[in-house]
């Protein structure tokens, strides 16, 4: 029986050394501020819309994971679940937007996210596959807007700008279908959710399409659009966090792998002038 419990004890002590041994030899490095000094990697998750912030955020993964940050994008189809996912913690930050929609978004959702680099312009375009110029418009022909408030009061001005339709003074990008205050053509204003607009467009005389939306759609804004803002559109799209992650360091090396020099040949040699970078 002696002889029982000494080897019970004995297999216990050796267990319990064991264990005590893994731990010592598992645990984490110190930081040491690089990726290569046995500093453990952290993840930083991003929601984008595919094309193009998801397609920027594939191409500065590499560069990211060499510095320590493993990047996780999650891919989304409208503008309003990667304001929420990252307002409620699940995503660190997003891609896809420009700052009127942010400051347009946290005022209508009391929240207070924040912009973090602007890293390219999506010049807005006007598309249509019954006409080949803004001339043969049809008296009570239709035509799509976003349905969203910034994009559809920019896609007013837009149509404005280019003689469509006249807007009441000084309303600018925050204008209504309320405030066309001349409409020769009798139009008809069909207001959808933006990334529903290349689906119509078969459906419409004309559509005001953001550029992502019509990339995804295979449009080539440059050589397809009736019309298009110029290279001083306002409407830059950015990074954004929270408050309390924005200045972390991994978002700060996000934010500079996307105004690298490497991003902005990427967006010109991708793009085609379709987009445009803005640093």
């Amino acid at each position: 029986m002696k002889k029982l419990v000494v080897s019970v004890l004995s297999t216990v002590l050796a267990f319990s050394l064991a264990a005590c041994g893994s731990k010592t030899e598992t645990a984490p490095a110190p930081s040491t501020g690089g990726a290569q000094g046995g500093q453990q990697e952290v993840t930083l998750k991003i929601g984008a819309t595919a094309v193009p912030h998801a397609e920027i955020l594939k191409f500065v993964q590499p560069k990211l994971k060499e510095q320590g940050v493993n990047l996780e994008i999650k891919e989304f189809t409208d503008y309003v679940q990667p304001n929420v996912q990252v307002n409620e913690k699940q995503l660190d930050g997003n891609f896809f937007q420009h700052k009127p929609y942010l400051e347009q978004f946290n005022k209508d959702q009391n929240m207070t996210l924040e912009p973090v680099t602007a890293v390219h312009i999506e010049p807005f375009g006007a598309y249509s596959k019954k006409i080949k110029s803004v001339d043969e418009l049809v008296d009570g022909a239709t035509i799509a807007l976003p349905n969203d408030v910034t994009n559809n009061g920019r896609a007013l001005a837009l149509l404005d700008k280019n003689g469509v339709i006249k807007l009441k003074d000084g309303v600018g990008i925050s204008g209504t279908v309320k405030d066309v205050v001349e409409n020769k053509k009798n139009l008809k204003f069909k207001e959808v959710e933006a990334a529903m607009l290349p689906r119509v467009l078969d459906e419409v005389d004309l559509a005001l399409i953001n550029t992502n939306y019509a990339l995804e759609a295979k449009l080539v804004p440059a050589k397809d659009a009736l019309f298009i803002e110029d290279k001083e559109s306002p409407y830059a799209n950015f990074l954004v966090a929270r408050a309390d992650n924005k200045d972390s360091e991994a978002m700060q090396k996000l934010a500079k792998e996307l105004n690298s020099p490497e991003v902005k040949k990427f967006i010109e040699d991708t793009y085609q002038g379709a987009i445009l970078p803005a640093f």
